[in-house]
């Protein structure tokens, strides 16, 4: 397990906010793609830049995922304060006097050939208009939840709290009609405790008494309905396939399950993740809305250092990581 756990970083915030505003641009661009040609879609990370901060087109083209974090003393905009209720308390930096809780939203993204425009909530609305957008996935895709609402709340507070079928939390915003929503699921499929059976089965035969039963091909109920009601869909899955304290490989093992039976012989979380991937794949294309967007995001760094969360670590990194340090950072 140790040779595949990610490493430990304290980036997190920074990682989190490029996941987010990368997906806003392609969302955006999407978005206008579906309303002349609503059964195409392109999924691509290369537009073309204008100086005004647009993207409009010019000669050249700009990859945004080709860059640096630039320090910036002089942010060009708020994106939100933590005065914002929907920010979990104990993820609340700036509340929890993070050191440099501050200093964190002073870093930008730059990529190289052009400049990433500045999220505008307003726009973000208006372009929107009349669309659901659902984050699925544990709580990084929930930290992409609370900084889009937190983001378009700042210049409306016109809105209805309510969740969507199996939704943790979701909110309507009215003059838009816009619906943003977060179904909570960890490893995308259904799971759930297993215990050997006194009657004895094929898992009993192998020495199992008991573990996690997770079914490869079955969705979590708590968003096995969000693709057939979101016009927008962000997936996410990762650290939870490498957590000990609850997959612990020898007292609490995942047991993966396909077409209601064990997969034997068992295999390992990065083989059952990829089986998982490639049915939820097939799930979402067969259940989503005609012209539906779907974005899965890959799992960011870890970013403890010295230990978990809940056994001492710390996030101490004053700075990005810059090239050629990533994997120095110690492992899980």
């Amino acid at each position: 397990m140790a040779t595949t756990s990610p490493n430990k970083l304290s980036l997190f915030p920074l990682l989190s906010l490029l996941c987010f505003i990368s997906i806003f641009l392609l969302l955006s661009l999407s978005k206008r793609a579906s309303l002349s040609s609503p059964n195409t879609h392109r999924s691509a990370t290369v537009f073309p830049p204008k100086s005004d901060g647009s993207l409009s087109a010019l000669s050249a083209t700009c990859d945004f995922s080709d860059g640096s974090w630039i320090y910036d003393p002089n942010p060009r905009s708020t994106r939100y304060t933590s005065n914002c209720k929907e920010i979990f308390k104990g993820w609340n930096c700036i509340r929890n006097n993070k050191t440099n809780g501050l200093e964190i939203s002073k870093w930008r993204w730059k990529p190289k050939d052009c400049d990433l425009p500045s999220f505008d909530p307003l726009k973000f609305l208006q372009t929107h208009r009349n669309t659901n957008i659902g984050f699925v996935g544990d709580s990084l895709n929930r930290n992409m939840f609370v900084s889009l609402f937190c983001m378009l709340k700042s210049v409306t507070g016109e809105l209805k709290k309510w969740r969507p079928a199996g939704a943790d939390r979701g909110f309507t915003f009215l003059e838009y009609n816009l619906t943003v929503a977060y179904h909570r699921t960890n490893l995308l499929a259904r799971y759930g405790r297993w215990s050997a059976n006194a009657n004895g089965g094929e898992l009993e035969s192998l020495g199992f008494k008991e573990g996690y039963r997770v079914d490869v091909d079955i969705p979590d109920s708590s968003w096995e309905k969000a693709s057939s009601f979101h016009d927008i869909l962000i997936l996410n899955t990762g650290h939870w396939w490498w957590a000990p304290s609850k997959f612990d490989p020898l007292k609490s093992p995942m047991l993966f399950f396909e077409g209601g039976r064990p997969i034997l012989p068992p295999i390992p979380p990065a083989a059952g993740l990829d089986r998982v991937l490639n049915n939820m794949v097939n799930f979402v294309e067969k259940t989503k809305r005609p012209g539906g967007i779907i974005f899965f995001r890959t799992q960011s760094p870890r970013h403890f250092e010295g230990g978990d969360w809940d056994q001492g670590g710390t996030c101490q990194r004053l700075q990005p990581l810059l090239p050629g340090q990533w994997g120095t950072t110690e492992q899980t």
